[in-house]
């Protein structure tokens, strides 16, 4: 049996040097695990990718973190945004007509072990570094610090951290990369017209 991938034909692999800037700009992501039972689960939650770590924390209230097996394998999905591209936006389609819709979209897939931590200092540690992350951009961001210690203390017992440790990343950019110019320039104008911000959903 050969082991699980992500299918990414050669035209749309992403560059490598984008794939740690896109998962940090979604910052969220879907882990998938299988639990004892060989019945699987998934949950979308808040990640920061750190070297070879993928952090995050689920409710205490999800099952989820409790039917996970220390050291057993798991999927994260980190999926930016995508869009319906109709084939009335290409300019062949006026040439010869032969065009079929499509769909444009990025995603990347992080394997590894996953480990569970139901440790206050941990998840104190990590949701002051996912706070500071998205906060940092802002003129006056704000900290985890910035409120009374027990009111923190009190309102993390209901979250649960969990760790992936990555052995592997696939990534795949669908972006009508195997179009022509003119048609990407169609799909751009097509997705303008309805309001979408082409921005990551064509190549430009």
């Amino acid at each position: 049996m050969t082991d699980p991938e992500l299918y990414v034909p050669r035209f749309n692999v992403m560059d490598a040097g984008d794939v740690r800037p896109f998962v940090a700009a979604v910052a969220t992501a879907q882990l998938v695990t299988v639990g004892a039972d060989g019945l699987p689960d998934a949950t979308f939650l808040p990640v920061l990718w750190e070297g070879d770590r993928l952090v995050g924390h689920l409710a205490r209230a999800n099952t989820h973190w409790r039917r996970i097996v220390d050291g057993s394998p798991a999927l994260a999905v980190v999926t930016g945004s995508d869009t319906y591209v109709s084939p009335s936006w290409y300019a062949t389609k006026a040439e010869h007509g032969k065009v079929v819709p499509t769909w444009n979209y990025s995603v990347v897939h992080l394997r590894g072990s996953v480990v569970v931590h139901d440790d206050p200092a941990w998840v104190r540690d990590l949701v002051t570094r996912l706070t500071g992350h998205h906060e940092q951009p802002r003129d006056e961001p704000w900290a985890v610090s910035d409120a009374p210690d027990d009111y923190v203390t009190k309102n993390l017992r209901p979250i649960v951290g969990v760790e992936l440790v990555v052995s592997s990343v696939e990534a795949k950019a669908k972006l009508s990369q195997n179009r022509s110019d003119e048609d990407r320039v169609g799909v751009a104008r097509g997705l303008a017209a309805d309001g979408r911000d082409p921005s990551g959903l064509v190549e430009q």
